[in-house]
């Protein structure tokens, strides 16, 4: 039988554009996986790590017309947003760069021989090494800053792992040109171009996460599709660690203090977040909790105007499309909710904009109401009113996890009494807002983008610095002479990292 060919599809009009590739095999997988294997050890010197990824960023920089225009053609995401994603893309891949030249990553401890103690210490030397070869799996809604040159593979990387990236099917094109430049970055300094692979395919990325040789995944997608290669990467003879991001609501607090203070600005606010790229972000504001009466009304007023004047927009695929109109439908048709702007098909290739309401007393209970709490990817939002703080802790308590949850507070209430709301959005979410919209991730060291399940399986971040921690684990060398000693571990610190020698850091 012949391999299944890879097409690039114009989300715009649902046709076809180009084959791209075929669909790998099994044992196309195989040995994808066996070449990135066998060239772990060429990834071992940091400095030419780290040379690579600016390198790789270089080249990302420089194409950037050609790779703006491949990634509009097959996302519809535009030139302005795809410009400033691929600029975060290689920014990314310079601050991963920093890291591997700076080396705290390597979290080196070093405890000399002590035998005053009870019981005595052995000289003992810890370092992070590479766990091995490491499977990306893209998403579809960052075809750069989270698929084949984005985070995880520039994590993974940085760590000194080869990377087997399984492209996402939304954007195949995109994903060849962004592999053929990081692999050109690797050959400009002798590193083998199996540093970095993609295949193509479902069966492909079911086989990559059972392969033996595969020591770790990373995953942004859907929660179904993720909690599938996250119930096989620990169903293997040797599991392995899956860092998958799947789901998130992003919930919204707002006061009534603040409602009262900026109902507008609020509401203004709140559409621009939740109609940013067509509602495709992962970390759209899903859901609010916004206070009846006459100030909630006035930002619902705001939040009205703002989504009223959004044009319709295309999503990435036209099953994507599809399942948006559905949910909102679905989702609209429940008893007491309503539509102030009616979200769904905008027309046979776009979707509109909009929002729903429920009151909060709805959503305190399980019922049928419940799936207004499960994310809907696209531009809407879902706006449930309460009449007292009760009923907010009511339903916050039912919420699933979530990358990011945020607070609408007033002037007044910054100091200090609205704590007792921060504490309870803080065991929902990663990363907490005050006063701010959760779209747009900075690419900071202080940056966690993760949360508890279903946001997350794990609880590291993908974004940010420590991103790069995923793909190492530590090891203890015991009473071991100094000649076989990693150069890292050696007394003489001869290649100037910064480590903890008996307590202190150095």
């Amino acid at each position: 039988m012949a391999a299944a060919p890879v097409w690039s599809v114009d989300p715009r009009t649902g046709n076809p554009r180009e084959q791209v590739a075929v669909e790998a095999t099994a044992e196309e997988v195989d040995r994808a996986v066996r070449a990135a294997h066998a060239v772990r050890d060429a990834l071992a010197d940091r400095t030419v790590r780290a040379a690579f990824l600016r390198t790789a960023a270089e080249l990302l920089s420089g194409a950037e017309e050609h790779v703006v225009e491949a990634a509009d053609a097959e996302t519809a995401l535009g030139p302005a947003r795809l410009t400033g994603e691929l600029a975060r893309t290689a920014a990314q891949l310079r601050a991963f760069a920093e890291v591997v030249d700076e080396g705290a990553y390597l979290d080196i401890h070093i405890d000399h021989e002590d035998g005053t103690r009870t019981p005595p210490w052995p000289d003992l030397r810890r370092v992070k090494i590479p766990l091995g070869v490491v499977a990306v799996y893209a998403a579809s809604n960052f075809p750069l800053a989270f698929s084949v040159p984005g985070g995880d593979t520039a994590s993974a990387l940085a760590a000194g792992c080869p990377v087997v990236v399984k492209a996402h099917p939304d954007h195949p094109a995109t994903s060849e040109l962004c592999a053929s430049l990081l692999r050109r970055a690797a050959a400009r300094h002798g590193l083998p171009e199996d540093v970095v692979s993609v295949v193509h395919g479902f069966d492909a990325g079911v086989e990559l996460v059972k392969h033996p040789l595969v020591a770790a995944a990373g995953f942004t997608g859907s929660v179904r599709g993720g909690r599938a290669l996250f119930d096989a990467a620990a169903a293997r003879p040797v599991p392995i660690p899956f860092h998958g991001e799947l789901g998130s609501l992003n919930p919204v607090v707002v006061t009534e203090a603040a409602a009262a203070e900026r109902g507008e600005q609020i509401g203004a606010g709140l559409g621009g977040s939740m109609t940013m790229g067509s509602g495709q972000f992962c970390t759209k504001p899903g859901f609010v909790l916004a206070p009846s009466g006459e100030a909630g009304d006035r930002l619902l007023k705001s939040l009205t105007e703002t989504v009223s004047g959004t044009g319709s927009g295309v999503m990435l695929d036209h099953r994507m499309r599809d399942a948006f109109v559905a949910g909102v439908a679905e989702r609209a048709a429940l008893p007491d909710v309503d539509a102030p702007v009616t979200p769904g098909a905008g027309g046979e290739h776009t979707v509109s904009a909009g929002f729903l309401t429920v009151p909060a007393s709805r959503l305190a209970e399980a019922g049928p109401h419940d799936a207004l709490l499960e994310e809907c990817f696209g531009p809407v939002t879902v706006v449930a009113r309460y009449d007292s703080e009760a009923e907010i802790t009511a339903v916050l308590s039912r919420l699933p996890g979530n990358l990011t949850a945020t607070l609408q507070i007033a002037t007044e209430e910054a100091d200090g009494s609205a704590a007792g709301l921060l504490a309870e959005l803080t065991p929902l979410a990663g990363r907490i807002l005050v006063n701010g919209w959760p779209t747009g991730v900075a690419v900071a060291p202080a940056q966690h983008h993760g949360g508890p399940y279903p946001a997350t399986t794990s609880t590291s971040t993908s974004v940010g610095a420590t991103a790069v921690e995923r793909w190492l684990r530590p090891v203890s060398y015991q009473s071991t002479p100094e000649a076989l000693l990693p150069p890292e571990l050696r007394e003489d610190n001869p290649l100037g990292l910064p480590r903890r020698v008996d307590g202190r850091l150095t």
